[in-house]
């Protein structure tokens, strides 16, 4: 049903239906039984019940993917993290590799981390850092061939900022809500440029990652709920901390949210249950949130490929953006659930845009730093075509003009759209990746031709699931959808 929509001609965004239950207690402890963590390394059954049926062919696929065994100790403080963590990283490439490169982001992102005890294969390691401390280079003791396999384990602590100045405060304790982003040793991906680390500039996002299985054991204080990426599957109590352990992937990232003042509210609808939490007070926000994050993943499965999960949360947190992307779970900014109409249209948009990057960030991977727009300025056509599925023309019209207006703050410039984060000077980064780029989607359409362009949308989506997306192979498949030569609409649109 198309519904009618309130007017979107002055609306330019900072970034980027059923029964409702009442918020529910926790469930009771666990029965003790095998412990979780200690799960073969190639046994995926614990991951079974995070994924939809159509999704679960994939854990007898991704041979090479890293599987990590994290441990997260939250302190009665809730701004002081103690960790261990074990994985085993596969050699996926054509050459030998003499090192594995982690990055450390809270040492970037306004806290700190610290390793200790760093072991390969069960021997003592010595590594080097840098990248001021965000990057750790772990020597091996043999080159580590194609297809072979080495377990490294690490204890490491994390200082979490008490602010949200820095990278929009994706991990900070803050307003009585713990946001813990990367806060565990990242294994960097490994690509045509070799181990591929950078300091992210400020406004964009900071990871790169290849699809992974995670399983997390968090302990932390009894008042607390704790919102995790991936599908709970035990919980219990030792003395005076909750226990909660979760089977996440596979997923570009584990990301938790936690805060005493968090109710729940849910709705399940086929095989997927949605999850919204916020405070009290922000109830009717976020309702509204778990309304359109359903709309959205109803329309995005149909259009692109089925969401993978049988999970999707949604967090209200102080973050400075209006909301940032984690696998199965987005952060929302609070000031948005105040309910007046203008945060109501924002709130709409953003659950739109966040929930697109399921598909375009997760789904289908890529460097978020080096080729933003695969992932952005895409995510905001998504959300254009939200719009169009949930309101008509009216909608999506509206909505384009709101990306006209965008890219209208640089006066229309034919900036490219497929620059790195690091070469867009002040405004620009805005304007053209969310503004101009979400553009240039709606120009391929309109070259394509519509069913051409749906069609490719759904083959790219399939083809690079789990996957990392180029710039190339994005324009070879348009370009074979279509029967068509699509270099110029490229030069004009996307390369320097």
């Amino acid at each position: 049903m198309k519904r009618p929509l309130a007017s979107f001609l002055t609306l330019s965004l900072l970034l980027l239906s059923c029964n409702f239950l009442q918020p529910t207690p926790s469930p009771p402890p666990s029965a003790p039984g095998p412990d979780p963590m200690q799960t073969p390394w190639d046994d995926r059954t614990h991951f079974k019940s995070g994924l939809v049926a159509s999704a679960q062919s994939v854990l007898n696929g991704l041979a090479g993917a890293s599987v990590y065994r994290i441990e997260f100790t939250i302190a009665d403080n809730l701004y002081q993290v103690a960790g261990t963590e074990e994985v085993r990283y596969t050699n996926t490439e054509d050459v030998a590799l003499n090192e594995i490169h982690f990055r450390l982001f809270p040492n970037i992102l306004g806290g700190g981390m610290t390793v200790s005890n760093l072991s390969v294969n069960g021997q003592s390691a010595a590594p080097r850092f840098g990248l001021e401390n965000s990057l750790m280079i772990v020597p091996l003791p043999a080159p580590l061939e194609a297809n072979q396999s080495v377990v490294l384990k690490m204890d490491y602590a994390v200082t979490v900022p008490q602010a949200v100045e820095l990278n929009y405060g994706v991990l900070a304790y803050y307003d009585d809500v713990l946001a813990l982003a990367h806060a565990y040793p990242m294994i960097a991906v490994y690509d045509d440029e070799g181990w591929n680390a950078e300091i992210p500039p400020q406004d964009g996002d900071v990871t790169y990652a290849d699809a992974a299985f995670h399983l997390v054991r968090v302990r932390a204080p009894k008042e607390l709920t704790l919102v995790a990426s991936g599908r709970e599957i035990s919980r219990g109590e030792e003395g005076q901390a909750q226990v909660l352990i979760v089977a996440n992937g596979p997923a570009r990232d584990f990301y938790l949210a936690a805060s005493p003042k968090y109710e729940k509210i849910s709705q399940t609808f086929g095989e997927i249950t949605v999850n919204s939490y916020a405070p009290r007070e922000l109830r009717d926000g976020a309702q509204f949130a778990l309304e359109v994050a359903v709309r959205a993943i109803d329309a995005f499965s149909e259009r692109y490929a089925p969401y993978p999960y049988t999970e999707f949360d949604i967090v209200s947190t102080p973050t400075l953006a209006l909301g940032i992307e984690y696998p199965g779970m987005t952060a929302i900014a609070s000031r948005l659930y105040d309910g007046n109409r203008d945060s109501r249209m924002y709130l709409e948009s953003t659950v739109a845009h966040e929930v697109g990057h399921q598909w375009f960030y997760n789904l289908v991977g890529g460097d978020q730093l080096d080729d933003p727009w695969l992932d952005e300025s895409l995510t905001q056509f998504v959300t254009l075509q939200y719009f169009a599925d949930e309101y008509g023309k009216v909608g999506e019209d509206e909505f384009r003009a709101s990306l006209e207006g965008r890219w209208a703050r640089v006066n229309n410039e034919k900036i490219p759209i497929g620059l790195p984060v690091s070469a867009y000077r002040g405004a620009e980064y805005s304007a053209i990746v969310y503004g101009r780029g979400a553009l240039f989607f709606l120009a391929l359409r309109e070259e394509m031709g519509t069913d051409a362009f749906d069609a490719f949308l759904k083959e790219y989506t399939a083809s690079l699931s789990w996957g990392i997306a180029a710039p190339e192979y994005l324009q070879s498949l348009a370009e074979q959808k279509c029967a068509c030569e699509l270099d110029a609409l490229f030069e004009e649109w996307v390369y320097p």
